[in-house]
């Protein structure tokens, strides 16, 4: 079975650590009452197009030799990659729920009450969880050896990005406003603008630098 090859052993872990970060979450939001919900059909197809390459095609690949004609090989170097891809992907993953907090929805949702949140992970980037599973994706493809399993999440979630993320963007803008639109201006979506985040080293830099040093304290002469 495929599922005793190391790095396709370590996938799986992964793969049980993502589910498990994703319910952890989703009992925690369990009975919040939503202001805007936008589940529409799309959005349905979107979250269920998902399912087959994440989580079907890799168990069916993993315990049966029904996918071996699309097996291929990779160097070692590029399998050890892909298990720092994945573990950065994960990590980011839990941190933009943690980050969220309740305001956390599996849809595109608007909860009561719900906040602005622009700190931790989000005060570079806006749709940092949207970067974590790009980055999922890219690692399926580089420890799963296999052309279909490994890339098949690739195109899925493709289609999931560019189609929700503006919806999901409108949708900010129409909860938060000029808050939101400012937001935009000093984050990037997926990656941290470079002169924000340059501007934002000069800044904690320069306030280091203005601190008082307890050295440089004058001192009395007896002292």
């Amino acid at each position: 079975m495929n599922i005793l090859q190391p790095f396709n052993t370590v996938f799986f872990v992964g793969l049980v650590v993502y589910f498990w970060i994703r319910h952890g979450f989703m009992e925690q939001t369990k009975g919040q009452k939503n202001k805007v919900r936008r589940v529409d059909t799309v959005e349905k197809v979107l979250l269920a197009a998902m399912f087959l390459p994440v989580l079907v095609l890799p168990l069916i690949y993993f315990f049966t030799p029904l996918l071996s004609f699309a097996d291929y090989h990779l160097p070692w170097f590029v399998l050890c990659s892909g298990v720092v891809v994945m573990v950065t992907s994960l990590w980011l993953f839990r941190r933009s729920h943690v980050d969220l907090g309740l305001n956390w929805s599996v849809s595109l949702e608007i909860r009561e009450n719900h906040t602005l949140i622009c700190h931790g992970v989000y005060r570079l980037v806006r749709h940092p969880m949207y970067t974590s599973i790009w980055m999922w994706a890219i690692s399926q493809g580089m420890l799963l050896q296999n052309w279909f399993v490994g890339w098949a999440v690739v195109p899925a979630f493709a289609a999931m990005y560019f189609i929700r993320m503006p919806r999901e963007e409108r949708l900010m803008v129409e909860t938060f406003g000029d808050d939101y639109r400012r937001y935009t201006r000093q984050t990037g979506r997926l990656f941290p603008r470079l002169r924000k985040a340059a501007e934002q080293l000069d800044e904690r830099e320069t306030s280091a630098s203005s601190a008082p040093d307890s050295d440089s304290t004058p001192r009395s002469p007896l002292t």
